[in-house]
């Protein structure tokens, strides 16, 4: 298997120019959602969605990818801290394969362990409520993943 860091370092350098990269923290309610700017400089956090049936989610999605000019889709992907894939991480794979079923933009995979927890810890050290850190919690992440990805480059 390819590491992470190779297919994403060709995924990118692979994407036309005036093209961005969207970012998803795909949760078992929700999904994060974060854009680049179109220098692939800096990630955006942009909404969290409250998941449904994949047929709505996917239609949602690649909506939101043709309106933003969306070349490349990033998914979090949620390994054990051993590296080892867990019962989340299979059930985003299937969603990937659903969703490459469905839009010819390219997918990959960037290892998300601990993106969630330093977007708390940030979030707590900002001394935001509870309330506020769950409504954030899930696009922060992707925006951290993202940020990860572009940080590469």
């Amino acid at each position: 298997m390819i590491p992470f860091l190779e297919i994403a370092r060709s995924s990118i350098e692979a994407l036309p120019p005036g093209q961005r990269i969207v970012a998803l923290d795909l949760g078992s309610k929700t999904i994060g959602i974060a854009t680049s700017d179109l220098t692939l400089s800096i990630a955006t956090p942009r909404h969290t969605m409250a998941r449904g049936k994949f047929q709505a989610d996917a239609k949602l999605l690649l909506e939101f990818a043709a309106a933003e000019g969306i070349g490349l889709i990033v998914l979090g992907m949620p390994l054990n801290m051993d590296g080892s894939e867990g019962p989340r991480a299979q059930s985003t794979r299937a969603f990937v394969r659903n969703l490459e079923k469905l839009t010819p933009i390219p997918i990959i995979y960037w290892d998300e362990r601990l993106s969630t927890a330093a977007v708390e810890r940030t979030m707590l050290e900002a001394d935001l409520s509870r309330a506020k850190r769950a409504e954030n919690v899930d696009k922060l992440a992707a925006s951290y993943i993202l940020q990860g990805l572009l940080d590469l480059r």
